[in-house]
């Protein structure tokens, strides 16, 4: 059976709502374009977009600590800087994000609904050309830019021990995959992938944390990904992260292969 994509997403806002794409273009040494562009800081996180460098997601509000953030729609719209919000079916913000006014707005709303307190107001970053992601850059790896696969197989078998139905939106991968076996994606770090006319390295597995054991849709921890994953396999990993080193176009339906060694 072909390994294939079938899902490609991007998360604009760190924490919140996967945008789907049909297909995306891919540079080297670069993730997906807006992957992760903006990010919802802490009162106390010291940013300068000048300088860019990686920031622990501690630093941020997000679904490991802050598992509301799932009750909320979002969608962002890349030509005119605009996000909106839904929760519960109904419009709470409409805000132009690229610009300063708008951002303001966006923390008045994050903190409102959040319950913040003044001490640590959240503060909406955006940096074009960076990501909030959350992985350091890999030793193995010339960037911090990756993408995450996560192989859908992998996610059957988790099922099978948990006994109930996971959306693949918790792990918020770029490229879910399908056809392969459960857990063979480990096999591929250090080794090179090829996709549409895209080429990867696979730098590493990606350790999960508490943020997957947030259900997408109803925003309750339901089930705890990580004890699960190490009582019941061994370890702590679901998906792998790989640098782009070739570039080129990838769409939903594409082949995945492993390239000889």
């Amino acid at each position: 059976m072909p390994v294939t994509v079938t899902r490609i997403c991007r998360y604009p806002v760190k924490g919140l709502s996967a945008e789907p794409l049909s297909r995306v273009r891919l540079s080297p040494g670069e993730c997906v374009p807006g992957d992760r562009r903006f990010a919802i800081a802490r009162a106390t996180t010291q940013f300068d977009p000048q300088h860019l460098e990686w920031l622990p997601k501690v630093k941020f509000f997000m679904l490991m600590r802050d598992e509301k953030l799932a009750e909320l729609q979002s969608r962002f719209d890349p030509g005119n800087g605009n996000l909106t919000i839904e929760r519960n079916g109904r419009q709470v913000l409409s805000a132009k994000i690229t610009d300063d006014a708008g951002r303001e707005s966006a923390n008045r709303f994050f903190a409102e609904f959040l319950g913040a307190p003044p001490d640590d107001a959240p503060n909406l970053l955006d940096a074009p050309g960076h990501t909030f992601a959350d992985a350091q850059r890999r030793p193995n790896a010339s960037t911090y830019k990756y993408l995450s696969i996560v192989n859908l197989a992998s996610i059957r078998a988790l099922e099978q021990v948990v006994q109930v139905s996971l959306d693949p939106i918790r792990f918020r991968a770029n490229l879910y995959i399908d056809g392969a076996p459960a857990w063979s994606e480990f096999d591929w770090v250090d080794s090179t992938l090829a996709v549409g006319s895209v080429r990867l390295h696979v730098v590493s597995r990606i350790t999960r944390c508490a943020a997957t054991s947030v259900n997408p849709t109803t925003a309750v921890r339901d089930v705890d990904i990580p004890a699960v994953l190490r009582r019941a396999f061994e370890h702590g990993d679901m998906g792998v992260y790989a640098e782009v080193i070739g570039g080129g176009q990838v769409a939903v339906g594409d082949a995945l292969t492993q390239e000889r060694m």
